[in-house]
């Protein structure tokens, strides 16, 4: 299942994950992700993070609670730690940045099917930079 509020984005991302998964529905809000996930149970959702009504979080946070889906990935434009740790307390297990998508979305899918847990590469070099400033910084 894919969740994005803008069309062109929803038909890229359609067509680089359409010939390796089967793409159940396309919504484009939280509160249509909701439902959709209820009505069809998707093995994986893959939604974009800032949408109307539910955000990706909130959208995640609650699929994952109540069982709807095995996975949820986020595909963002934002590269902030602070939503990175969000994501992840949440339990999304998945967080792409759009411009990492055309090389790392469908391994990022596989390795969560897998039970692992991804992070783009600028992500992942963001989460780190982050975490050294927090482990250099004095503790009180």
């Amino acid at each position: 299942m894919l969740a994005d509020d803008h069309t062109g984005i929803l038909n890229e991302i359609r067509q680089l994950l359409s010939p390796e998964f089967e793409i159940a529905r396309v919504v484009f809000d939280g509160n249509a992700l909701m439902e959709a996930t209820a009505a069809l149970r998707p093995d994986i959702v893959v939604s974009d993070l800032n949408m109307p009504g539910l955000n990706g979080i909130e959208a995640g946070r609650a699929i994952l609670r109540q069982g709807l889906c095995n996975a949820v990935v986020l595909l963002t434009m934002y590269n902030d730690s602070f939503l990175i740790r969000g994501a992840l307390r949440a339990g999304i297990r998945g967080y792409v940045l759009k411009v990492d998508a055309g090389e790392e979305l469908g391994a990022a899918l596989h390795v969560v099917l897998s039970g692992g847990r991804y992070l783009s590469r600028e992500a992942r070099a963001q989460w780190s930079e982050d975490d050294a400033e927090d482990q250099s910084s004095p503790r009180g």
